[in-house]
């Protein structure tokens, strides 16, 4: 991992891409204790709901929190056409970077797993969020850097229909074909006869082995945004393409939505179906943020978010143990809140964390310093 002070950083590609990464990772940081406890407290209908999608599905179906983690693997493929503008001069030079920050993030991954507690090789979990991450990207940067925009899309094509095909085809060992149950699914199988150490869920990973194939078609989705993106072409306004956008999300929505009559939508073994639905949610929310942003102009309100998302790696790994924030939240803010009425403290706890963490971000921003892989 780098730590770069810039005194003179060039401005963002795109504030739109930085504050809906921002957004994205303020409900991981934080924003969803705020929501639980303000549920909890008031009881009102909204915040309940809020509070339920902030919850991941036990199994098939899809609320707004199993879409954070594609939003942000996402958002990754977007950087690439911006990153690695085609055609590439050097690819070797390329290369060392994605095999560089793939196993930089494989191994980052492991420490928020506990690794330097290290417990026991059957007690250590291998698998990761940043590891998906890691391994995604590095799947679709290649495919990115090696073909044109055709092959792209075959490439895409073939890996949603070939998980289809392999999860529905091939047999497991006391369970046959087709069953798509944490059990008996292929995915579940593979993960169980080759994943070394922990599985999250002792029978299944939800960022195996075999899933990481589709998770390489949303970074691939996103790579397809970012080159319309950053396409110039005098008949392709900011504005028509921000609409383009809103169309393709959601004609992907409507396509993993009907895929997931037969191959439902599962964030735990990340379907294709999902890959579609959370791709066009993902589309859309972009589409919505850089017509408001960069379209538009409004730039003021997204300044907190923009906070969060160019520091977004440093606050995931803080925030996933590596920083106490509620003990520095409590040094800072615990006197006043224990003034408040009891009823509502557990809310000005939360708030006080999440104000506590964008502090210090926005330390960091001051100064310059970003914390890149």
């Amino acid at each position: 991992m780098i730590v770069s002070p810039q005194r003179h950083p060039r401005p963002p590609r795109l504030q739109s891409l930085d504050a809906l990464r921002g957004f994205d990772m303020f409900w991981i940081m934080s924003g969803e204790h705020v929501i639980h406890a303000l549920a909890q407290t008031t009881h009102w209908l909204p915040f309940v709901w809020m509070s339920d999608q902030l919850h991941h599905t036990v199994w098939n179906g899809f609320t707004f929190y199993d879409m954070i983690f594609p939003l942000f693997l996402f958002i990754a493929g977007v950087s690439l056409p911006y990153s690695m503008p085609l055609p590439v001069a050097d690819k070797n030079r390329r290369y060392k970077t994605i095999i560089r920050r793939t196993i930089t993030l494989i191994l980052l991954g492991l420490v928020v797993n506990g690794v330097l507690q290290f417990n026991g090789y059957l007690h250590t979990r291998f698998a990761s969020v940043l590891g998906r991450i890691g391994l995604a990207w590095c799947g679709a940067a290649l495919i990115y850097m090696n073909t044109s925009l055709r092959g792209q899309l075959l490439w895409f094509a073939g890996l949603l229909l070939g998980y289809w095909a392999v999860m529905m085809l091939v047999p497991v060992p006391g369970y046959g074909a087709g069953v798509l149950t944490m059990q008996g699914s292929l995915e579940s199988y593979i993960d169980r006869l080759l994943l070394p150490g922990r599985l999250h869920d002792t029978i299944h990973d939800p960022e195996g082995i075999l899933s990481t194939l589709p998770a390489i078609g949303t970074a691939l989705l996103g790579a397809f945004t970012g080159r319309l993106l950053r396409w110039q072409n005098e008949h392709w306004s900011m504005l028509k393409k921000g609409g383009i956008l809103l169309l393709a999300g959601l004609i992907l929505l409507m396509l993993g939505y009907f895929w997931g009559l037969i191959f439902p939508i599962n964030k735990r073994i990340w379907t294709s179906s999902f890959v579609l639905y959370a791709g066009g949610w993902s589309v859309m929310l972009l589409s919505v943020f850089y017509l408001v942003i960069d379209v538009a102009g409004f730039r003021k309100w997204a300044f907190p978010f923009v906070v969060i998302g160019v520091n977004s790696i440093a606050i995931y790994l803080a925030s996933e143990g590596l920083v106490d924030f509620a003990h520095t939240a409590d040094f800072l803010f615990g006197g006043l809140i224990r003034r408040t009425p009891i009823a509502w403290q557990l809310v000005w706890v939360a708030i006080s964390v999440t104000i506590t963490q964008w502090l210090i971000l926005y330390f960091l921003y001051r100064k310059k310093i970003f914390f890149k892989i």
